[in-house]
């Protein structure tokens, strides 16, 4: 994951940034909004720093105490480009070993980040303690194809792909798979300290041109080892599902669900 990201930075903004909600917002401002109330607040997984950004963006109101943790050291790079981010605490390291002391946020995010992390239990524990009492978790995880569309019909061309590739250019499996549910949730972070979870799905709308959906739909880790042939291959499959989906303005439908999570640590 992390060669990855060195290779592809920015790669999770890029696919999901121009995606939107029912209501306009982007899966980043809906985590923004989760945490409105809170003035220290942790983004674990912060990538190229795009949901501190939106973070920062206060207003009138007086500047958040912003912090970012990632795997990255490329992801970091741009996030400390970005002019909002500037006086947020970046830190490279794991999720599992928070570099931060004991209660020093009231709020914490994670967008699309903390269902690939290992030792969820450590994890939870982790985020419990950086959390002051009454403090705010607010992550969002994937939820997978939302309808028949560019999403599902890249899974259903690419899986065998994905299936028949050699060993060592398969992804292993990531994450805890209880993170992607309300009940797995619960389940982990319960005994960390934290209240019953507020679960929400919500589709998020990718449609866009074939060469921006491409874009989307291409950036899931699993492309990352595959022969350049194999993903050549993969991308005429693709387009050629596609183009039978596209609109009559030749954008290609495409939506996925993200469930938000947010849960509160006991006071």
């Amino acid at each position: 994951m992390r060669a990855f990201h060195a290779a592809h930075p920015a790669v999770t903004v890029r696919t999901m940034a121009h995606g939107r909600a029912e209501d306009g917002r982007s899966s980043y401002e809906i985590l923004r909004d989760r945490v409105a109330a809170c003035d220290r607040v942790l983004d674990l997984g912060c990538g190229d720093g795009l949901l501190l950004e939106l973070l920062a963006e206060r207003g009138r109101r007086p500047a958040r105490a912003l912090a970012g943790l990632d795997l990255s050291a490329e992801e970091l790079a741009l996030a400390r480009r970005r002019p909002g981010v500037a006086q947020a605490d970046l830190r490279r390291g794991r999720a599992q070993q928070l570099p931060f002391e004991d209660g020093r946020f009231d709020g914490c995010v994670s967008h699309m980040a903390l269902m690939l992390m290992g030792e969820a239990e450590q994890v939870a524990a982790e985020v419990a303690r950086v959390l002051a009492p009454g403090g705010t978790l607010a992550v969002a995880v994937g939820g997978g194809a939302a309808g028949d569309e560019g999403y599902a019909a890249f899974l259903r061309v690419a899986r065998p792909l994905f299936e028949a590739a050699p060993a060592g250019q398969r992804i292993p499996s990531l994450g805890d798979r209880r993170l992607r549910s309300r009940e797995g949730f619960d389940a982990v972070f319960g005994p960390a300290g934290f209240g019953p979870v507020r679960w929400e799905t919500v589709r998020i709308d990718l449609t866009g041109p074939p060469e921006r959906v491409w874009a989307t739909v291409g950036g899931i880790y699993d492309l990352g080892p595959l022969d350049p042939a194999v993903t050549a291959e993969l991308r005429v499959r693709f387009a050629r599902e596609a183009a039978a989906l596209a609109l009559p303005d030749g954008r290609i439908p495409c939506a996925m669900r993200v469930h938000i999570a947010t849960a509160v640590r006991d006071a």
